[in-house]
């Protein structure tokens, strides 16, 4: 009897393949996950995921590989577990990545708790990385994806033993290329889709308009300062800068200036030189470890603080409370709170965390 894969479709063209690929050797089922109310959904351009037009993509890729398709609708969860604790870390100062919150708490949380009431024996996902099992070490390896301008596993450290032991990700082989064709010469509606790119739940980018709606509250205009406290003009609200801008200031210094850093207590946001962004130290906690338990001893590794940022070479060190410091050869520019920290060794993830703001800001 074949093994039952619940396959998370997004109506993209790479959960889409996916699920084709699993039908070959497993009983899957496709579900797509409604995250938002109707009229949210409906606001989203072409650019995002989740809206109504994707549903109803994927149910026609699951007619089409003649799948058992389903609508699960986990609104409150992604509310809780997302939207919340977006708005909350804005509203802190620090710079979030929501897209590991719903991979976090969603898709390999809640869904997966989804499919084994439903007794599957699998989930699977679209995410091009890749999953093995060391007999050495008796762990889960997480890899990058042998497409390396499409590797996803930055957004999937959180997994743990026990997650990436029901979880399957066939596209971890393919390039995007390969993923295209494998769709056209199946007959997908959606082989010639373009990739989401925005955070689904702000299509427009603005994350402060929806902030403003979604809390309820309003953010008052402060002070810009340069590093030494000197007022250089007026700010329009906190949450409208993150650490490394320089786009959209609204302010003219004769030269070129940049957010260093946000003091909240006292609502000003300080500018200063690109040189100034630059720091060889990041310090990470909540930390998650996939390709081994933890360390005592320093680690080389080569990490990275963004998604689209080539890995750097470091030392990893342990640190008090659970957490990790990790000093990069050079520096590195615009270490950000709120982003995360994930370190590899070679194409293995090693663990990764949620990079903590610098003490005393």
């Amino acid at each position: 009897m074949k093994k039952k894969v619940m396959a998370a479709m997004s109506g993209g063209v790479d959960s889409s393949v996916a699920a084709a690929i699993l039908s070959e050797k497993y009983d899957v089922t496709g579900v797509t996950m409604r995250l938002f109310a109707n009229d949210d959904i409906a606001a989203a351009d072409k650019k995002t995921c989740c809206s109504l037009d994707d549903v109803e993509d994927a149910r026609a890729v699951a007619s089409r590989l003649g799948l058992d398709f389903y609508v699960m609708n986990f609104g409150a969860e992604f509310r809780k577990c997302v939207m919340d604790r977006f708005s909350k870390a804005y509203m802190e100062g620090l710079t979030p990545n929501p897209c590991i919150d719903c991979n976090k708490y969603i898709k390999f949380d809640a869904l997966l708790k989804k499919a084994e009431a439903l007794g599957q024996d699998f989930i699977a996902t679209g995410h091009y990385v890749r999953r093995e099992y060391d007999e050495k070490t008796g762990r889960y390896i997480l890899k990058k994806g042998k497409d390396a301008s499409k590797d996803q596993s930055y957004v999937l450290y959180n997994m743990t033993q026990e997650q990436l032991s029901r979880t399957l990700f066939p596209m971890g082989e393919l390039t995007k290329e390969e993923t295209r064709e494998i769709a056209e010469r199946l007959g997908l509606v959606n082989a010639n889709k373009p990739d989401s790119q925005d955070i689904c739940f702000v299509p427009d980018g603005d994350y402060a308009s929806f902030i403003e709606k979604y809390t309820g509250k309003t953010f008052p205009a402060g002070d810009f300062t340069d590093k030494n406290g000197k007022v250089l003009g007026k700010h329009s609200g906190m949450i409208r800068y993150t650490v490394g801008q320089r786009k959209g200031l609204g302010i003219a210094l004769g030269v070129p200036a940049y957010v260093i850093s946000k003091d909240m207590e006292n609502n000003r946001v300080v500018l200063g030189s690109n040189d100034d962004l630059f720091s060889d130290t990041a310090y990470a906690k909540n930390v998650n470890w996939i390709s081994i338990p933890g360390t005592e001893v320093p680690v080389r590794v080569c990490a990275r603080v963004r998604y689209n940022q080539k890995e750097q070479p470091a030392t990893l060190y342990p640190a008090d409370n659970g957490r990790i410091r990790v000093v990069f050869d050079s520096p590195q520019r615009a270490i950000t709170g709120g982003q995360a920290l994930v370190c590899y060794d070679g194409d293995a993830l090693v663990c990764g965390g949620e990079i903590e703001l610098p003490p005393g800001v």
